[in-house]
C-alpha cells in the first residue's frame, strides 16, 4: 500500500472555489490571479485547470480556445507563453498565469487545492511538468482529469499523489466522443486501472455505479454548485461557484 502524500481528510467535506473565486461584475475573471487571492482570502479550497502553451509552460487557463475569455482565434497550446501573458482575461487587466504565479498565491492560504489537467496532444509532458511543479509547491494539492490515462500516468508516476476521476453524464460527451466511449467514462468503467481516490461528478442524476464506488471508500466531489440547494448528504465534498457557501460542511 502506497503511503499518501495527503491523508483524505484533508479534502474532506471542503468547498472549492471552481477556477478561483472569480466574479466578473468585480472585475475578478476565472482562473485569474486575483480570484485565487480571493479564495485565499475567504479562507476557500480552490479548484483550477492546467494545459500547455505552444513553449511548453504550465499556463492556468480551462478552454482549448483562446475566443470565449480573451476574444482571440485560435488555441492556447498555438501560442508561446510570452504571447498570452499578454491577453487579457474577459477585457480586464488580468492576464494568462503561470501555474507557478498561480501557486505562489496560492500558498498563502489553508485551504487544498484540485488541479485538473487538460486532455491535449502532448499529455505525458504535461503530466511529468505539472508533477514537477507540485513537487515544489508546499500547501495540499491532489490531482484530477476526465482523461483516464491521464490519472493512471500520476498512479504510476507519483502514486502518492491523491488523485480523481473527472466524470459527467452520458450527454456531456455527445458529439465529441463514441458513444461506446462516452458509456465507459460517464460510467467510470476504467476505475480498475487508474485506481481515484476520487470520483469528481456533475451535479446531476449520477449512475447507481457511482455511489456503489462511493462505499467502497472512493470519495465523491460534486461539481459545479451554483446553488446552496446541492445535496451534501450524496457529496464529500464540493466545487462551487456565483456564490459563498460555508467554508466546510
Amino acid at each position: 500500500m502506497v503511503k499518501k502524500l495527503f491523508d483524505k481528510d484533508k479534502f474532506w467535506h471542503v468547498n472549492y472555489a471552481h477556477r478561483g473565486l472569480h466574479d466578473i461584475k468585480n472585475g475578478i475573471p476565472e482562473n485569474s490571479l486575483a480570484a485565487f487571492r480571493a479564495a485565499v482570502d475567504a479562507g476557500y479550497g480552490a479548484e483550477l485547470d492546467v494545459q500547455l502553451s505552444k513553449d511548453g509552460q504550465v499556463v492556468v487557463f480551462h478552454d482549448d480556445s483562446l475566443n470565449r475569455i480573451c476574444g482571440i482565434e485560435g488555441k492556447v497550446v498555438d501560442y508561446d507563453y510570452e504571447d498570452l501573458k499578454k491577453m487579457s482575461l474577459a477585457g480586464t487587466e488580468e492576464m494568462i498565469p503561470l501555474f507557478t504565479e498561480v501557486l505562489s498565491v496560492l500558498e498563502k492560504g489553508t485551504g487544498p487545492l484540485i488541479v485538473e489537467l487538460k486532455t491535449g496532444g502532448r499529455n505525458k509532458e504535461l503530466c511529468q511538468k505539472t508533477l514537477d511543479i507540485l513537487k515544489t509547491y508546499k500547501g495540499v494539492f491532489c490531482i484530477e482529469s476526465f482523461n483516464p490515462f491521464i490519472v493512471n500516468w500520476f498512479k504510476k508516476n507519483a502514486p502518492e499523489i491523491f488523485r480523481g476521476q473527472l466524470a459527467e453524464k452520458p450527454g456531456g460527451y455527445k458529439g465529441i466522443l463514441p458513444r461506446f466511449v462516452a458509456h465507459l467514462l460517464s460510467y467510470c468503467k476504467l476505475t480498475f486501472l487508474n485506481k481515484p481516490d476520487f470520483i469528481a461528478y456533475e451535479i446531476c442524476k449520477r449512475p447507481k455505479r457511482i455511489f456503489k464506488l462511493r462505499e467502497k471508500g472512493i470519495m465523491l466531489i460534486a461539481w459545479t454548485s451554483r446553488t446552496p440547494k446541492v445535496d451534501e448528504a450524496e457529496n464529500d465534498a464540493i466545487i462551487f461557484e456565483n456564490y459563498r457557501p460555508e467554508l466546510t460542511y
